[in-house]
């Protein structure tokens, strides 16, 4: 950057990824300081929030709701202060799946067959489908609501449990074959992660439990498919109107075929984080990367 900055991170926040944004946080404010600029760490509240008088940019730090669903960005927007990641009418669609399938699906990128439910006590939709599916509360992030079912009699439970975190569920078919996600920083698709689950599936366990899971970067996909994988992220990105950075879900049929499964617009950022491990291996260090996200919202005009 051309200067140091004041720079406020917000971490913490009040969803039930409240540990993995103040992990996040904590590590961005360590490599933001290590650069030399001067780090404010903020857990902010809801309809409340309180900066710094000095605070030039914002960096966020936050996982879920508030944080990743347009609610902190429109303060912020209001507030006019410039922020890092995506604005808020695109962070809000992102967040939803559905809006999210929706807009892939306008935008002609791959994407699982899915049906919403709305009431925890509603049948099975149709003949049509037949299990293995997964049931996702429509508006959460970091698996938190996650279900899988390989049986119908699973379903009933499955889907009780996924709607104590929404109003809504999304039921998509479960695709069979690789897992990977795909960091996108400016408007650049970053080399393939593949994630590949010690035991089971890559559920919110899995995903925060050291040693659970391991990730393969670059994934050992061939060009052809690499590009593939990378053009489907690209694609979801710009359909949700995404900006400066993401993490996009994208699972990889036996045939080559991507298929996006959705869109994280404000990743973990903790040094083991798969958008970090993405962008190690283009090159970019912990810090680096950091200070590009802050050079990136320095870049474009605040709203307000």
């Amino acid at each position: 950057m051309s200067r140091f900055r004041i720079i406020t991170v917000l971490r913490g926040g009040p969803s039930a990824e409240r540990e993995v944004s103040l992990r996040s946080g904590a590590a961005v404010a360590r490599a933001l300081r290590e650069l030399g600029h001067q780090v404010h760490e903020v857990d902010p509240v809801p309809g409340n929030l309180q900066l710094p008088p000095d605070t030039e940019v914002v960096f966020l730090a936050l996982h879920g709701t508030y944080g990743e669903d347009g609610g902190v960005q429109l303060e912020l927007d209001r507030m006019g202060i410039p922020y890092t990641g995506t604005g808020a009418a695109g962070s809000r669609t992102a967040f939803d799946k559905v809006a999210t399938k929706q807009r892939c699906l306008d935008a002609q990128v791959p994407t699982a067959r899915f049906v919403v439910f709305d009431s925890p006590t509603a049948g099975w939709p149709s003949a049509a489908w037949v299990p293995p599916v997964v049931l996702k509360p429509v508006r959460q992030g970091s698996s938190v609501g996650l279900q899988f079912v390989d049986a119908l009699e699973q379903f009933p439970s499955a889907l009780a449990e996924s709607m104590r975190y929404d109003s809504e569920v999304l039921m998509e078919e479960r695709i069979t074959g690789r897992e990977t996600t795909v960091g996108i920083l400016a408007g650049t698709a970053l080399p393939v992660v593949e994630v590949r689950p010690r035991a089971g599936a890559y559920d919110y366990t899995n995903k925060y439990t050291a040693g659970r899971t391991e990730y393969l970067c670059p994934a050992p996909f061939d060009a052809v498919v690499t590009a593939r994988i990378q053009e489907a992220a690209l694609g979801a990105f710009r359909a949700v109107d995404g900006r400066d950075y993401a993490r996009v879900d994208v699972m990889v049929r036996p045939n080559g075929d991507p298929v996006v499964l959705e869109v994280n617009t404000l990743p973990g950022m903790t040094e083991t984080s798969l958008l970090p491990k993405a962008a190690a291996a283009a090159g970019w260090s912990f810090a680096e990367l950091c200070d590009r996200m802050v050079s990136l919202a320095m870049e474009r005009p605040a709203a307000g």
